[in-house]
């Protein structure tokens, strides 16, 4: 991943966001140290607490993030989730997402001759024992086989010669996978290809 991801220019693109360092108080990380942990996040499944632990006792994830050193103090859990609120605040996930897909075409990686269609379920706790005494407003019901499940889905299109992911849409859990599906397809395919048939690829 060190060189596979265009680390510079995904800092150039959050850097404008990213608190600044100051003359008083507790320094801010390094936009790159704190956007490869949240890579790492992703990758391993990591909770916030459970990343602030794995940098504690893995070495080379310490290393990954550039903060191998010792004497360098390590980011909490409070700070791994005021990162990734800054990328939710200004949107950048999706700015970050578009970036790689140009820098793919541009490399002749997406080819766009294809899309393959599918969604997954992510499911979200359906109790209502909070302190809103609700359940959350944006997740609803889905029947998968025979089994329900509550929460949200996410729309994945990925090029069908390559496999890398082009288009990526969240959506409650209740909308069926058709309704989203025009809206992966990239418009220069040739065929589409998608697991219960789609009209019109």
């Amino acid at each position: 991943m060190n060189a596979v991801v265009p680390w510079a220019d995904l800092v150039a693109l959050i850097a404008p966001y990213a608190p600044e360092a100051g003359r008083r108080g507790r320094q801010p990380f390094a936009v790159e140290a704190m956007l490869r942990i949240h890579f790492m996040q992703q990758w391993f499944t990591l909770s916030d607490p459970a990343m602030e632990e794995a940098l504690h006792d893995v070495p080379l994830y310490r290393e990954f993030a550039g903060l191998d050193n010792w004497h360098t103090r390590l980011p909490d859990e409070s700070t791994i989730l005021r990162f990734r609120h800054l990328l939710e605040q200004h949107k950048l996930a999706e700015q970050m997402f578009k970036l790689i897909n140009e820098l793919l075409i541009a490399k002749g990686l997406l080819l766009k001759a294809g899309t393959a269609v599918d969604a997954t379920l992510i499911a979200a706790p359906s109790s209502t024992k909070n302190k809103d005494n609700a359940r959350d407003a944006q997740m609803r019901s889905s029947k998968k086989g025979n089994n329900w499940y509550f929460g949200m889905k996410t729309h994945i299109g990925v090029d069908a010669d390559s496999g890398l992911t082009h288009s990526v849409r969240g959506t409650a859990g209740n909308v069926h996978d058709i309704v989203e599906a025009n809206a992966l397809l990239h418009g220069e395919r040739k065929q589409c290809l998608w697991r219960l048939g789609l009209p019109g690829c």
